[in-house]
């Protein structure tokens, strides 16, 4: 009996042993909760301060120009001048290059010619038509008018042979339609034999027309508009900005594009504009809404009910749900009209 009372007092100090063990196991644990629940409070706290707000939509893109001309002859032939190289200033109607005219002068005088034979032969139909004119004959007389009429065809068509080849003499010369400066000259030297007229391409570029283009979603697009002032920061100059108005926004989106986009131009000023060329790439950054010395928090503090937003503010240690009055979002902030005061310290609730 004594036996048996002895085990029955082992078995159940075992059984406290391990509830004890149990309880401060469960004890340390709730502990080590509260600890992790508090130093994640900790460390999703928000002290309010004043601060600057700025929306601002940046974008890439590369320096192009309004007046940019790649001239072609018309038609092949011996290059037989060129008036230009590389880096050379044109003024506008200015000649650059030109083929060899001896072929088409030749063509012109035969088309002159022509022309002369073709009058005389009309001149004459015409006085003779005018002699038989009252005739009693009348099959003559139609005959004779047909013969006119005739001599009158030839007629033009010799003016128009003569149009087309005084038109091969002015496009044997390449004139270039605005100024600017040679940025490209494919055949740079006389004597050469243009078999396509792609072999000899001349361009000009007006470096006072440079703009800043950009490609915008149609998102982005809706916010932007003419007169808008934009920074750009360009890759090769990285420390200066240089600031411009938007001028031109597309209607279509740009072929060959991911997705919709549209393109828009910033004018480049004319300032140092030397130091600028064509294709330099960059980024524009537009600034749609600002607030300075405004008190605000970041919006992914905000939370909202069917009363409206609020936020966790703390207050001894506590978490105190707090209704607050707020603007719009502004780069993920939203300034705060109503509800906390500066200084204050508010928590994401968990």
């Amino acid at each position: 009996m004594s036996l048996l009372k002895n085990r029955v007092v082992i078995f159940v100090k075992k059984r406290l042993y391990i509830v004890l063990i149990i309880i401060v196991g469960l004890g340390l644990y709730l502990r080590q909760q509260q600890i992790t629940q508090a130093q994640k409070i900790k460390n999703t706290e928000y002290i309010i301060t004043r601060q600057n707000l700025k929306e601002t939509l940046s974008l890439s893109g590369q320096i192009g120009a309004d007046e940019d001309s790649v001239l072609q002859f018309q038609t092949p032939g011996l290059l037989s001048w060129v008036g230009v190289k590389e880096g050379d200033f044109v003024k506008k109607y200015q000649a650059i290059a030109s083929l060899d005219q001896r072929s088409v002068k030749k063509n012109l005088q035969k088309s002159l010619n022509t022309y002369v034979q073709t009058r005389n032969a009309f001149d004459q139909s015409g006085d003779d038509n005018q002699r038989i004119a009252d005739q009693p004959i009348n099959e003559v007389g139609d005959k004779m008018k047909r013969l006119l009429e005739n001599a009158q065809y030839s007629l033009n068509s010799s003016v128009l042979d003569v149009e087309l080849s005084n038109l091969a003499l002015e496009y044997s010369t390449l004139v270039t339609p605005i100024e600017g400066i040679v940025v490209r000259v494919d055949s740079k030297y006389p004597g050469v034999n243009i078999s396509i007229p792609s072999q000899a391409e001349f361009e000009i570029l007006n470096p006072k027309t440079l703009y800043f283009s950009f490609n915008a979603d149609q998102t982005e697009i809706t916010k932007l508009s003419d007169g808008m002032r934009g920074q750009i920061t360009f890759d090769a100059f990285p420390d200066e900005n240089k600031k411009g108005s938007l001028y031109y926004i597309s209607y279509t989106p740009v072929v060959g594009q991911t997705g919709t986009v549209y393109e828009g131009r910033i004018r480049i000023g004319s300032e140092n504009l030397s130091q600028y060329r064509f294709g330099m790439t960059g980024d524009v950054s537009f600034v749609f809404n600002q607030k300075n010395n405004v008190l605000a928090i970041p919006t992914n503090y905000i939370r909202t009910d069917s009363k409206g937003a609020y936020v966790m503010k703390i207050v001894n240690g506590k978490m105190i749900k707090t209704s607050i009055t707020v603007g719009p979002d502004i780069d993920g902030s939203s300034e705060i009209f109503k509800g906390l005061e500066e200084g204050s310290v508010i928590s994401i609730s968990l």
